[in-house]
This record gives structure tokens, C-alpha cells and sequence, in this order.
């Protein structure tokens, strides 16, 4: 009797044991079931497809993200251009931690603090991350470093890599090129937030401090693409007082651009001032401790592509 009652309660523990006891586990078509941090690990970089966002409401740190990472508990991303590719090794910045369970991704922002993700599955590298406090889904596609394309990405979204300085100083100036309004404009800025599309100019000489220059005019900018030429860009800027500026931009490394006036046939060289680094989307656009205005969500689109290319660029000089 002694002994039945020890085997009788062997099994029960055994059962308590295995009904409190779940392990996450995922299938996988082209391989064994995984685990979520298994999952979360097969690929070294998770796209931001931002564009596939679906509901209307807005994790900070998600929205102005490229790509995410998960390093055993570590949460990195490339949130600028600047750099990208090289800062981190091409893993960005650390910008908190996680715990990934259940399907459950907890994540810890450095910044932001606590959110929680349910986690689906839609396909072999792609992944919702879904927040139930906003109801907002974001989706993310999986890639290995040595081959997502980081020039892609970068060119892609020139737009905001222009805004990732507080200034723009004018270091070069052809000597070809006829005389134009524009060779008296010493400082560019191009300003996130708002409509996106606003840039401000100055004539101001030989300024120390990016923040005490004096904007001598503000309008708006565009950026768009040559057909047939992912490297070259053209660059509108408005002014109302006389016609568009209109130039062909060249990026000849993460803090120098080359501007072609095409009216005069001058070339410019303009140098970033004060690189902003970006931690999050809501009240802290730049460094942690200063306030600017919100940035607006980052329009992306995903890279596919099985190869990476050799910049044109030298990446993070």
C-alpha cells in the first residue's frame, strides 16, 4: 500500500509538473520547430518594412527604426543613415532589452520604457510584431549582414539622411559655373517634423555653433530619383522670390553631399554640422537630452535583393 501511494504520487507530481510547464515552439517549414528567441536570432537584421504598418497607433522607437537585432536579450537598431552599415558593425546602436517567451516579446527601451509584442509568424522571414496597447501591427522581414543592402536602404530614404545634420556648410565652390543667386547661401538645413519638407538657407559666414546661425529664409524641399541611377538624386529647393533652385545631388561620404546647380553649371560641396543621433519619435528627436519637434514616420520600402553592391559612398566617413 506504501508503495502504490509513493507511485500514486509520483505521477501527480510528474502531471502538476507538465501542466505548469509550456515552451514556446514554432513551426518551421524548411527545418525543425524553433523557439520565439530562436526565431527572433535565425536572421542577424529585421527589417522595417514601415510601410506595412497596419492601425493607427505609434511605438516611438518602432517608427523611426530600419532594422532591429536580438542579441541574447540585447535590442539594437540602425535608426540613422549616417553610418549605416558600419556603426555597430552594421547592427547600429543598442537601444534596450527583451524577453521574448510564449510568443511574447517584452522589450525594455532605453528611452521609452516597457511594451509588449505578440509575436506571429506570417512566413519563413517575415514576422508581426503586434502591440496591444496601441493596436498597431508592424511587420518586419529577416536578412543576414552580408547580404541586405544597405546602400539600398540609404538611398532609398536620402530624404531624411539630409536631416540627420543640424546644418549643411558650404566648403567648396567651382570655379566654372556662371554667377547665381545661389552661390551667396552659406548653410542649408533640412528639417524633420511638420510637413516633412521644410529647409531654411543662410548667408551667415564661418559659424562655429550650428544652433546661433541666423536663417536667413525658409521653403520647402523635395528629393527625387534618376531614372536608371539609384546613386544620383535631384534636390528642389523653393524660393518664392525667384525661380526653384534646382541641382543633382551626389553623396560622396555619410557627411559630405556634392550639389550640381544645373541652371549655372556650378558645383558645390556642403559638409554636415552637428550630426543628430536618433533614439526615438515622440517627445526626443536628436540627442536624449534635447527636445525637438516630432519627427515624422520614416516612409521605407523593403530592399529584395539576394546580393549586397559596393557603395558609391564611403560608409561611415
Amino acid at each position: 500500500m506504501k508503495t502504490l501511494r509513493l507511485l500514486f504520487g509520483f505521477a501527480l507530481c510528474a502531471t502538476l509538473l507538465t501542466s505548469c510547464y509550456t515552451e514556446e515552439i514554432i513551426i518551421n517549414d524548411n527545418g525543425p520547430a524553433i523557439s520565439l528567441n530562436q526565431l527572433l536570432q535565425s536572421y542577424e537584421l529585421w527589417y522595417v518594412d514601415i510601410n506595412a504598418t497596419q492601425g493607427f497607433g505609434e511605438t516611438p522607437y518602432m517608427e523611426i527604426a530600419f532594422t532591429l537585432s536580438f542579441d541574447n536579450g540585447r535590442l539594437f537598431a540602425n535608426n540613422n543613415l549616417v553610418g549605416i552599415g558600419s556603426q555597430g558593425n552594421g547592427f547600429g546602436v543598442q537601444i534596450g532589452t527583451y524577453n521574448a517567451y510564449d510568443m511574447i516579446l517584452d522589450v525594455d527601451h532605453v528611452i521609452d520604457g516597457y511594451n509588449t509584442f505578440d509575436v506571429y509568424q506570417i512566413d519563413n522571414n517575415t514576422i508581426e510584431l503586434y502591440n496591444p496597447f496601441n493596436d498597431t501591427s508592424y511587420f518586419l522581414d529577416g536578412y543576414q549582414r552580408s547580404t541586405f543592402d544597405y546602400d539600398f536602404v540609404f538611398y532609398d530614404n536620402i530624404h531624411y539622411f539630409l536631416q540627420e545634420y543640424e546644418a549643411w556648410e558650404k566648403v567648396y565652390t567651382s570655379d566654372f559655373g556662371v554667377l547665381n543667386e545661389f552661390d551667396n547661401e552659406n548653410y542649408l538645413q533640412f528639417l524633420s517634423g511638420g510637413n516633412d519638407s521644410t529647409f531654411r538657407s543662410s548667408q551667415d559666414i564661418n559659424v562655429n555653433d550650428p544652433n546661433t546661425i541666423f536663417w536667413d529664409y525658409t521653403g520647402v524641399y523635395g528629393v527625387g530619383d534618376v531614372s536608371g541611377n539609384m546613386y544620383l538624386k535631384t534636390l528642389t529647393l523653393d524660393y518664392d522670390f525667384f525661380d526653384n533652385e534646382f541641382f543633382e545631388l551626389s553623396v560622396i561620404n555619410d557627411g559630405t553631399i556634392e550639389l550640381f546647380h544645373a541652371a549655372s553649371g556650378t558645383v558645390y560641396e556642403f559638409e554636415g554640422r552637428g550630426y543628430i543621433a536618433y533614439y526615438r519619435s515622440s517627445d526626443t528627436q536628436g540627442r536624449i537630452t534635447e527636445k525637438r519637434s516630432m519627427p515624422k514616420k520614416r516612409k521605407q520600402k523593403t530592399p529584395k535583393v539576394d546580393n549586397p553592391r559596393e557603395s558609391k559612398r564611403n560608409i561611415g566617413n
